[in-house]
């Protein structure tokens, strides 16, 4: 039977959004983060990260060096309890200036290319699972996938959800009760 997951967007989510963070220095966990991770898996969901990384098209950092912080933030999490099941990224961008990176996909949000990788490799089932994600991008890519709860975090708060959302939140604890 295929697994709910819990899929998370990683800057403004995991992470705070200091635009295009790319080393540890820069990296700084977002409250709560862990401890909403940890209800999810305890809860049967997989946890796994689906990040648009235009950075490394743009060469503000190397492909090598998100791989790097990727594992350093895999091993916090572990750290804390939790097991990410996948971290998913894409490093294109139409506009970049790593010419190997400047180009579209169907893996960058708003289109639904990571997720559904994401489910084909974890077996997922996408209409059981939740995406949180702090940009409208990330509410199409999920409602394009197929994912039934797409839950945006607005910490200054929003007076009505982005259509392609079925929820906003302003701090990650408030959708650990949601979580079953």
């Amino acid at each position: 039977m295929p697994y709910k997951a819990l899929l998370l967007d990683r800057d403004g989510v995991v992470n705070i959004d200091h635009g295009y963070v790319g080393d540890r220095s820069r990296f700084v966990f977002m409250d709560g983060v862990f401890a909403l991770a940890r209800h999810a898996m305890d809860r049967g969901f997989r946890v796994a990260v689906i990040t648009n990384q235009s950075g490394i098209a743009r060469g503000y950092f190397s492909e090598a060096a998100f791989l790097e912080l990727t594992g350093w933030m895999r091993a916090a999490f572990q750290a804390q309890g939790v097991e990410l099941a996948g971290v998913f990224h894409c490093p294109y961008h139409r506009g970049g200036t790593v010419e190997r990176y400047a180009r579209d996909s169907f893996w960058r949000k708003p289109n639904p290319g990571m997720i559904l990788e994401a489910a084909r490799r974890l077996e997922l089932d996408l209409a059981r699972s939740v995406f949180l994600g702090d940009q409208p991008t990330d509410m199409e890519a999920a409602r394009a996938a197929g994912v039934e709860r797409r839950v945006l975090l607005f910490p200054d708060g929003a007076s009505t959800a982005p259509e392609a959302a079925t929820s906003v939140i302003r701090r990650l604890e408030e959708l650990i009760p949601a979580l079953r």
